[in-house]
């Protein structure tokens, strides 16, 4: 059976929208019909083309906490000894979304033409990553996908967590910046060249101090606008310039060496990884499919190549911390704890543990820079409210002193 949407006219004469499971758009009609309802429009669910167009992909349509859900539901109710194209179709059911309704409707008709599930759910990449199709697929393979969707809904919303938590501990020093910067921006441009109007009209020797912020004061007043539109032009310039792979190579290369800011780079990428590694493993990925899936993850393309040279050198015999620790780009801690779970057997184990340390670090890291920001920023306002009070007060008193 398929999805198919619908748009008919209940017996009071309303629209009505929905979904509807059939074998053909014929007899989608059919059970409009026997539910009195006059069928105006009948066409089958969205295709993969038509989903990764209307938003469904994984962090924008289909959020991670959309996504977490889905999975948590999906596998309570696989646990319940449910076949997966009931347990789809419970979980479609329970969604108000009528996108993610369609979507679960249409994986379950390919699951009920004989497909697994990590195959239904490659029709659909943009919601489903790489990554959750591979746990899947694991998961489908040993036996337990239960345990494993359970698995990949706890990692979900870890992720989430761990974003939100960035975000809001990055959001007062962006709001302090931006004010900042405003009210920077309206005393030169504002205030200041009416106050020193009146020194100019004297027609004495102004300091250089209050000349310097005269010329500052019109730069923002006549060229503020151009400026502003400078940096638009610049920062399109620059996204435009990062499209060419080598040169955002080059780019990410140079974010690494930049001090606090490439630490917090590396962290974040490490973090993802072995969260993602963590993940993969525990679900009975192979070892080497797991590290080219967790390198897909990592923004960073410096630490990606390097990752994937790693990966190289796995495939080739060579153990996991050997190869990460040529890498160069992750912490002694982390390859020692990795170290200790090659020798012991434990390696999901420690990988998980080690994923936790990393998020850990990470949010110390943050932590840290948002706490230097914020005193870095009132001392950055204080210096400018004083200069431009030096600046209008120094004039009056030489005018004082001449009149004295």
């Amino acid at each position: 059976m398929a999805a198919f949407e619908y748009l008919a006219l209940d017996p009071r004469g309303r629209e009505q929208k929905g979904l509807i499971e059939a074998d053909s758009p014929r007899q989608a009609r059919q059970l409009l019909r026997e539910k009195q309802w006059a069928p105006l429009e009948v066409k089958q669910a969205k295709s993969k083309e038509d989903v990764s167009r209307g938003g469904l992909s994984f962090g924008r349509g289909l959020s991670a906490r959309d996504l977490a859900l889905v999975t948590r539901q999906l596998a309570t109710l696989v646990q319940a000894a449910l076949p997966i194209e009931e347990a789809l179709r419970a979980a479609a059911a329970q969604s108000t979304s009528a996108k993610i309704k369609s979507m679960l409707l249409a994986v379950r008709a390919r699951v009920m033409e004989g497909h697994s599930l990590a195959a239904a759910l490659r029709e659909y990449p943009s919601a489903f990553p790489e990554l959750y199709r591979a746990t899947v697929a694991a998961g489908e393979h040993a036996g337990h996908l239960g345990l494993v969707l359970d698995q990949l809904a706890d990692y979900t919303d870890q992720r989430q967590q761990s974003r939100q938590k960035i975000q809001l501990a990055l959001l007062y020093p962006v709001i302090l910046m931006v004010a900042s910067l405003a009210i920077v921006v309206l005393l030169l441009g504002y205030v200041v060249p009416d106050v020193v109007k009146v020194f100019v009209n004297t027609g004495q020797e102004l300091p250089a101090l209050t000349r310097g912020l005269i010329a500052t004061s019109d730069v923002v007043k006549n060229w503020g606008w151009l400026i502003v539109l400078g940096l638009i032009a610049a920062f399109l310039a620059m996204r435009a310039a990062l499209r060419d792979p080598a040169l955002r190579l080059r780019w990410h290369a140079f974010i690494l060496r930049i001090p606090l800011i490439g630490r917090l780079s590396r962290a974040t990428n490490t973090a993802r990884f072995a969260s993602t590694l963590a993940i993969l493993t525990k679900s009975g990925v192979p070892l080497v499919e797991a590290l080219s899936i967790a390198a897909a993850v990592i923004a960073n393309l410096r630490i990606r190549e390097r990752v994937v040279e790693a990966a190289q050198k796995v495939r080739e015999g060579s153990s996991l911390t050997r190869a990460l620790d040529a890498t160069g780009e992750f912490p002694p801690m982390m390859l020692h704890m990795i170290a200790s779970g090659e020798k012991s057997g434990e390696l999901d184990q420690m990988l998980a543990r080690t994923a936790r340390n990393q998020e850990n670090d990470l949010a110390a890291q943050v932590s840290l820079l948002v706490g230097l920001f914020e005193p870095f920023m009132l001392v950055f306002m204080g210096a400018v409210v004083l200069v431009i009070v030096l600046a209008i007060l120094m004039p009056i008193l030489s005018l004082n002193q001449l009149v004295g």
